[in-house]
Parts: C-alpha cells; sequence; structure tokens
C-alpha cells in the first residue's frame, strides 16, 4: 500500500473488483501477436485502393472488408486503453498504449484513401450504386455523412498526411492524461476530528466532494486546488495547443468556424447548440440559486462556496449501500424496461464488465467502452454511497444502448451523435429516482433522492453546461487570436461560474482553476451534449411513466438504431422534439419544481 497516499496499487486489488479483459484477449501474448497482425493485415483493405469505387460489388466488399478488420483494431486498442486507464502509472501500460497510438496513426494513414475516394464518389454514381446492389442500403447513411463533408474534404495525399499524424495530434489529451493519472500528487487532509484522510483527484470527485464534514470537504478542495495550481501553466499550454490545432484544420478545411466543424459530425446545428447553452443558463439559474441558498441555510455554513454545492443537503442521512446492494436496486429500477434491456443490465453486473476499485494511477470519473462484436466495458470508482447507484446506473445505460446497437447495426452504423449520447445513461438515473422514491414513504429518504436527481441535474445543467460555456468563450478567443495562457482560461472560467451563480455563491480564485479537472475539452463540443441527452431523457421518462410500454418499444427501437438516423430524428422517433427550446423549457421547468419539493419539505 502507497505510504504517501494510502491507496492500494493495482496488484492489491480483488479480481472481482476488476473487469474482466479475458473477454478481448486471453492474455498479454495474445494481444501482442494481435497488434502485430492488423498492422500486417492492414493490405486485406488497402487492395481496393484505387478502386473503391470502381463498382457497387467493389464497393460493397470494401466497407465489409473495412468494417471486419476495423473491429479488430478497436478490439486492439480498447485493450491497451482499458489497461491504461485501469493503471496509467504502469510503464507497461504507458508502454502498449503509446505502442497502439503509434499503430493507430500507421494504419489510419493507410486507410484514409477510403474517406478520400468516398467523397469522390457523386450523389448520382451512389444511388445507382445502391440501385446495382441492394445491400449496399446497410451503408446509405455512411456514404450520405462522407458526402456531406464534401466541401470540407482537403486532397487525398493531404489528407493521408494529416491521419499519419493523428498520434501527434492526439498528443494534447495524452499528455493530460498521463499527467493527471500519473503525476499529479496531492497532500492528504484531515477532517473534523483531526483525523488525517489520503486525497487524490478520484477521491476527491467521488468522496470529498459530496461528504457532509465541512472541514474535510472543503480541505479536500484546498488540496486539490493546490495540487491544479502547480500545473496551470502546463495544463493551459496543453489545452491552448489542443484548441490551436482544432481553430487551424477549421481553417484549412473552409468551415466558417471552429464551431461548425465541431458541430458537423454531430449533426447538430449551431441554434441547437446555442438552445441549449443559452437557454439553460438563463431559465436555470434562478432555481439553482434557490437551492444553493437552501443548502447554505440548512447546512448553517457562514458562506456557500464552491466545495460545498454537492454537500447532502441533511448531512446526517447518507445511505450507505454496498456494490451488491446498489445493482439488485438499479435491477429492480429498470424492469420497467422489459426483459431484454434488464438481461443486459444483469449481465454487465454479474460478468465482470465493471472495474469499480480504487487504485494508483486509476482514471478519475466513469465512462463506459464498447468495442463492436465483445460487450461494454464500465469504469467507475465505488465508494459504498448510494450516490454511486447513480453512477453506476447512469454506465449501465451507455451500455444497454452500445450493447442493443452493436447487437442490431453493423459496425459502422453503431454510434448514435454525441448530442443523443447521453440520453440513454440518464434515463436510467432517472427511472432509478422514479423506483426510490416509489419505493418510500420516509420523508427523509424522498428528499434524500430528490437532491440525488437535483445531483444529476447540476452535473449534467450546471457542471458540464458551464464547461460548454467555458468552451464557448475559449473558441470564440482563440478566433481572434487571444493567446490562451492560465490567467486567460481561468478568468473565462471564474467568469462562468459568476454569471451563472451571482451572489449565491462565493466564489474564491481557485475556483477558476476547475477548467483543468474535466479531458472532455479535448473531445470537441462535448461537455454541452449532456445537457441534450438529459433534456431528452427528462421528456422520454415522462413518456414511460404516463405511456408505460409503447413508450418502452419506441425507446429500445431508438437505442437500436444506433447511428442509422441523426439525432433530431432519434429524439423525434421517441416522440421528442428537439428543433425548438420547448423540451429544454419543459426539463428546467421540472427541475424548478424538485427545488419547489424541497424547499416545501423543511415548512
Amino acid at each position: 500500500m502507497s505510504s504517501t497516499t494510502g491507496r492500494k496499487t493495482r496488484n492489491e486489488i480483488p479480481k472481482e473488483e476488476t473487469w474482466d479483459l479475458t473477454d478481448l484477449f486471453s492474455n498479454q501474448e495474445e494481444w501482442e501477436k494481435e497488434l502485430q497482425a492488423i498492422q500486417e493485415d492492414v493490405t486485406h483493405v488497402t487492395t481496393y485502393k484505387g478502386k473503391l469505387t470502381a463498382d457497387a460489388n467493389t464497393l460493397l466488399e470494401a466497407l465489409q472488408a473495412q468494417e471486419k478488420f476495423e473491429q479488430r483494431v478497436i478490439r486492439v486498442a480498447t485493450h491497451a486503453n482499458l489497461r491504461a486507464n485501469a493503471d496509467g502509472s504502469d510503464p507497461d501500460n504507458q508502454r502498449d498504449s503509446a505502442l497502439v497510438g503509434a499503430a493507430m496513426a500507421e494504419i489510419g494513414s493507410k486507410l484514409s484513401f477510403i474517406r478520400s475516394e468516398l467523397l469522390e464518389l457523386s450523389k448520382e454514381t451512389m444511388e445507382e450504386y445502391l440501385t446495382k446492389q441492394p445491400k449496399l442500403e446497410t451503408y446509405r447513411k455512411v456514404l450520405e455523412d462522407i458526402a456531406e463533408e464534401r466541401p470540407y474534404s482537403l486532397a487525398p495525399a493531404i489528407e493521408e498526411t494529416l491521419a499519419a499524424l493523428s498520434e501527434v495530434h492526439n498528443a494534447p489529451y495524452t499528455i493530460y492524461q498521463r499527467s493527471k493519472s500519473s503525476d499529479m500528487v496531492f497532500d492528504s487532509i484531515t477532517d473534523e476530528n483531526g483525523n488525517e484522510q489520503p486525497m487524490s483527484a478520484a477521491l476527491y470527485e467521488d468522496r470529498y466532494e459530496f461528504t457532509p464534514d465541512t472541514t474535510e470537504r472543503r480541505n479536500a478542495y484546498d488540496s486539490f486546488i493546490k495540487t491544479l495550481n502547480q500545473y496551470k501553466h502546463t495544463f493551459a499550454a496543453t489545452y491552448a495547443t489542443e484548441v490551436s490545432k482544432e481553430v487551424t484544420m477549421a481553417r484549412l478545411r473552409g468551415y466558417d468556424s471552429v464551431t461548425d466543424m465541431l458541430l458537423h459530425p454531430q449533426q447538430v446545428t449551431k441554434e441547437m447548440y446555442h438552445n441549449q447553452l443559452d437557454v439553460i443558463q438563463k431559465e436555470l439559474a434562478p432555481h439553482m440559486r434557490r437551492f444553493a441558498k437552501l443548502k447554505q441555510e440548512k447546512l448553517g455554513l457562514d458562506e456557500m462556496r464552491i466545495p460545498d454545492l454537492k454537500a447532502p443537503l441533511d448531512p446526517e442521512f447518507n445511505p450507505k449501500t454496498t456494490y451488491e446492494e446498489a445493482a439488485a436496486t438499479i435491477t429492480e429500477a429498470l424492469e420497467v424496461m422489459g426483459p431484454e434491456y434488464l438481461d443486459i443490465m444483469k449481465r454487465g453486473i454479474n460478468e465482470r464488465w465493471v472495474d469499480r476499485s480504487d487504485n494508483i494511477g486509476k482514471a478519475t470519473g466513469a465512462f463506459c467502452s464498447s468495442p463492436y462484436g465483445v460487450h461494454p466495458y464500465i469504469l467507475i470508482t465505488w465508494t459504498d454511497t448510494m450516490r454511486g447507484a447513480f453512477v453506476l446506473a447512469h454506465e449501465l445505460g451507455h451500455a444497454g444502448h452500445f450493447y442493443l446497437a452493436g447487437q442490431n447495426q453493423t459496425l459502422l452504423n453503431t454510434r448514435a451523435s454525441t448530442y443523443f449520447i447521453e440520453a440513454p445513461s440518464t434515463m436510467n438515473e432517472l427511472l432509478l429516482a422514479d423506483h426510490l422514491l416509489t419505493k418510500t414513504n420516509d420523508r427523509r429518504m424522498k428528499r434524500w433522492v430528490i437532491t440525488q436527481l437535483l445531483g444529476t441535474y447540476y452535473h449534467n445543467f450546471v457542471t458540464h453546461l458551464l464547461e460548454g460555456e467555458f468552451q464557448r468563450r475559449v473558441y470564440d478567443l482563440a478566433e481572434k487570436g487571444t493567446p490562451l495562457t492560465a490567467a486567460v482560461l481561468s478568468q473565462q472560467k471564474q467568469e462562468a461560474l459568476e454569471n451563472f451563480w451571482g451572489d449565491a455563491v462565493t466564489l474564491d480564485e481557485g475556483a477558476g482553476l476547475t477548467w483543468m479537472r474535466q479531458p472532455h475539452y479535448y473531445m470537441g463540443l462535448y461537455p454541452y451534449t449532456y445537457s441534450a441527452g438529459l433534456t431528452i431523457s427528462t421528456a422520454m421518462t415522462k413518456k414511460v411513466r404516463e405511456e408505460g410500454k409503447p413508450a418502452v418499444d419506441r425507446w429500445l427501437d431508438v437505442l437500436k438504431a444506433g447511428g442509422t438516423k441523426k439525432p433530431l430524428d432519434l429524439a423525434r422517433q421517441a416522440g421528442v422534439d428537439m428543433s425548438n427550446t420547448d423540451a429544454i423549457k419543459e426539463a428546467v421547468a421540472y427541475v424548478g419544481s424538485l427545488v419547489d419539493q424541497l424547499e416545501e419539505s423543511y415548512r
């Protein structure tokens, strides 16, 4: 056990708390052989270079060969990625991650001809081929999506060069992740009784932010900010490099702005993007300020600070639960989704799809990775609190979506737009809350569940939405040529927080450094999509409450559709219209009603 942090090494973690990577590769030797093999077998696809679109049958064969090969590549890359996230401090994992990065860059360069040649396929020829070879209909949306990129594509030789540089282009994200998982060390902290406690980024985000001990919570925040401050210039240079790359690529490709370029693959209009940011910030802020003031009053705090925002409203009531108990509760809550969906949830829980340990080098936060043809893998850090059940339910929602899409679509049709991707995950959280509320008549338990629901909305409509607002500001500055220094980035984060919270929250200088917390800024315009997904799931959960099985059946059909439709069409198929602001305003009003219920419960 580490003497500096009190955390276990990966080797000390019980097997049942870790995911089973043998479903990908039975051992390290098998993985190494396949890594070598895919670098050689890329010729199975490159044999079509120069003749990809020669005729309908050749095009079909090429796309099928691409899918078969990419499925192997995904397995290799996922295995290395999962090991690196489980323990980024392990030199072997770092080495293998680097080997995969280099291999992916080389393979990507060799396969760049596919996109280039498909871009040269005229609409008329495409329709002719679809008629001649009916099996190509499977790839219609793939072909149409690539055709939409035609105005922004560069010469084939340039595209190949850019693909060869993918490892370099991904360097900012790699540097950020490695530094965060391997280099950052946090001072241990003391609680209100003077007891020393271990501290890590994962422990702060998954435990200390939620602790009822104000001394421990604020000390953890101070330790967190102290370490962030030590890395601010390095992280600022890293993030500035990422933004500079994106702005440059947008200009090279002829987009009107970097925002246009980043929204393009999401198949979302700028109006939809700005609607999420503008409507929620304007209409949600008053509700969340009321919530913050209620929390300050009930907790008897001298002032409401950033580290207090996630403190429990009822500190003496913090239901604990084991992982096994939480898993059982989640499966009960999701029975409304029917046997097909429920079976996937049970498999995920029982067949070690989940890695829940807290060990040195483990990535913070939670995610779901879904290698095609295998099954999803979920990373969380379990801390024995009921709040963790909501995090687990969220990631199982992703798993259910990706598994159903993978079972019903070909590889190239699996992924839905990121604009939609958070809907299935947050819907699981809302269904869990519904279940917990119906299971109890205890006033305090009901109040606790409502605060957890507000925690879900806080996460998606506040934390990630304000990250989205921060991004919007940063891209605007970058396109104007403003250098993105640590001071500039911290100022923009500080202003976004101030505009939202007003005088309800006292912001120290460290609050501006919290832009350093998330890896999402290296994933394009990802943060704001959390709010879009929760907007859709809020409307959909209401429909499930009101309609029952018909709404569930529509939802499962949407999940199975994967990426075969644009996000607007997926939402409409479920019965939700995201082309205007109605659903956003209804979701915000629902949050307001939750705050009303809390205020009423204290009267």
